[in-house]
């Protein structure tokens, strides 16, 4: 491999790996709520195994207070929209 090509890799490797390594600790606020591995609990619904696409629109409205919720409008606002996206894609990765 040239190194041209090695280094373009590396770097795409390093500008990927800081929104995959949040999305574990952006996600640890989940879990107290949602459950383990967000797999629901009680009248909280789950979040694993859903599409991630929907999870960020639902984080994104409640970030926006677009969408009615108790407490989640207070808490997406504590987050970024690329640790939003991280925490999106985590829960879309968890089996249901």
């Amino acid at each position: 491999m040239s190194p041209l090509r090695m280094s373009l890799l590396l770097a795409g490797l390093t500008l990927a790996a800081p929104a995959m390594a949040q999305a574990p600790l952006a996600s640890e606020g989940c879990l107290g709520c949602h459950g383990p591995n967000g797999a629901g609990a009680g009248g909280v619904p789950a979040l694993a195994g859903r599409d991630a696409a929907e999870l960020r629109a639902m984080l994104i409205a409640f970030r926006a207070n677009e969408r009615p919720a108790t407490i989640m409008g207070r808490v997406a606002r504590g987050y970024t929209e690329a640790e939003l996206a991280a925490i999106a894609e985590h829960f879309a990765r968890q089996p249901r």
